[in-house]
Order: C-alpha cells, then structure tokens, then sequence
C-alpha cells in the first residue's frame, strides 16, 4: 500500500477557517497512490448552499462530482471547506456548478471529471446542471448519480 505524502497540505489536521468566498478558498491535493489505475473517485455534497445573487435568498443543491484521478487526488478536507465557502456567496446555479468543475480540473488536471448539480426548486423552477470534461476513460464503472428527478415536473 502506498504511503501518502501530506508534508505540504496547510489545513489537514489542524483548524481552518472557512473562505469569504470560493475564490478565495485554498484547493489541496494529494499524490495518487493508484497512478496509471482507471477508477472513479466519488464526492457528494448533499446540503450544499449558495445565495441568489438578485435577492439573497439561500439556493440549495445536492451535487455529485465523480473524477477518474490522473496523477492528483483533492484532499477532502479542503474540497468540504471550499464547497463551504459558498454558503454566503452570490452566484447563479450555473455559475456555481461549473466554477466548482473547473476549480477541481485546473487542480488536479484529471483524466476525466463531471459534474451533476441538482438544485432544489425555488419559485418553483429546478434547475440541474451537468457538465463533464469529456468521454469517460474505457472500461471505467461508471455508476448513476442516483439523485432523483423533481417529482413536480410534467
């Protein structure tokens, strides 16, 4: 089993404040004990919270993040901490799911990511968003997000 360098991560194991802002929340990695292993790395975030940037109002998301790492993992700690840092951020549903994909991407740089954000209907409109980096690499298991659809639609 590899051992795992951590010597340069700031917030694992010690306190850490929670970012102002997701542009200003630190983003750590960690070698991959698995190079050259395809698989795929699962992160739910099932409460996650942003403010509409017109009214203030919270928005409310349960987002899945699966990534096939390359030589990187995120370090979990500072992935709950910059999800974090959007609870009193003003950004549209869309702004948010595709800033947090293309954060882990500039990161990690890895050989495949997606992202599947599904918000819970404020005035009665849900919106979910989905983006992903490209084709899954070959012979990955790639399970289904598993979030149920907004049972008001149709």
């Amino acid at each position: 089993m590899p051992n795992t360098d951590v010597s340069g991560l700031s917030m694992l194991g010690s306190q850490t404040e929670t970012a102002a802002n997701p542009e200003a929340a630190v983003l750590e990695k960690v070698p991959s004990g698995h190079a050259g292993t395809d698989y795929v790395v699962r992160f739910t975030a099932p409460e996650f919270t942003s403010l509409c940037p017109m009214t203030g109002q919270p928005d409310f998301a349960h987002i899945v993040i699966d990534y096939v790492p390359n030589e990187w993992l995120v370090e979990s700690k500072s992935l709950k901490l910059f999800l974090h840092s959007f609870r009193n951020h003003g950004a549209f549903h869309e702004d948010c799911s595709i800033y947090i994909a293309k954060r882990l991407v500039e990161l990690l740089d890895p050989k495949w990511l997606r992202i599947g954000a599904y918000w819970y209907p404020r005035g009665g409109i849900p919106i979910d968003v989905f983006w992903q980096t490209g084709k899954p690499p070959e012979g990955v298991w790639l399970p289904d997000q598993g979030v149920q659809p907004y049972r008001g639609r149709g």
